[in-house]
């Protein structure tokens, strides 16, 4: 019985703390959340010892989705929509920046992802050989504190990638 319980805490945390970095970001209260999902501070500490272990599950799914998509998308195309997934959920770029430790699992979802997308571009000669998918990511995760809209955070990355140069006619 304990580990019915135990997953349905689980459960119920993840959820209050969707929720709450939903609506508040990533300094969400821990002590609000496991009030939200019904059980101890203690209970939710157990599951996840840090803020980063909670806010890794809250981002998890999504950001997995956004690598799974970058099989079939530009480089390019692909950094706009981590712009305008960052920019709209709200924590996600706080969350990956803080981290200063070890890589966080979003981190290396995101950077072998992009790695992938960011070779191709530099093997067909669309992107320096000197850009590494880490100086993409942190501009892009810039882009999404800046703002908090996805289509400016679309439009800040997309004026960062092609340059201020007008285009040629």
């Amino acid at each position: 019985m304990p580990r019915v319980d135990a997953r349905r805490n689980y459960e119920r945390i993840l959820a209050a703390a969707s929720a709450e970095v939903a609506a508040t970001g990533a300094d969400a209260s821990l002590e609000k959340i496991a009030r939200d999902a019904g059980v101890g501070s203690a209970t939710l500490h157990r599951h996840f010892p840090t803020r980063q272990a909670l806010l890794e599950a809250v981002f998890h799914d999504r950001v997995a989705v956004l690598c799974e998509q970058a099989r079939d998308q530009t480089l390019t195309d692909w950094l706009r929509a981590v712009a305008d997934y960052g920019a709209t959920t709200r924590g996600l770029a706080a969350a990956l920046l803080m981290t200063s430790q070890a890589s966080s699992t979003c981190e290396v979802m995101l950077t072998d992802a992009g790695g992938t997308l960011l070779r191709q571009a530099q093997a067909a000669g669309e992107v320096r050989a000197d850009i590494a998918i880490t100086d993409l990511l942190t501009m892009v995760n810039a882009v999404s504190l800046a703002t908090q809209d996805g289509a400016e955070a679309v439009r800040l990355v997309t004026l960062a990638l092609e340059g201020i140069a007008p285009a040629a006619h």
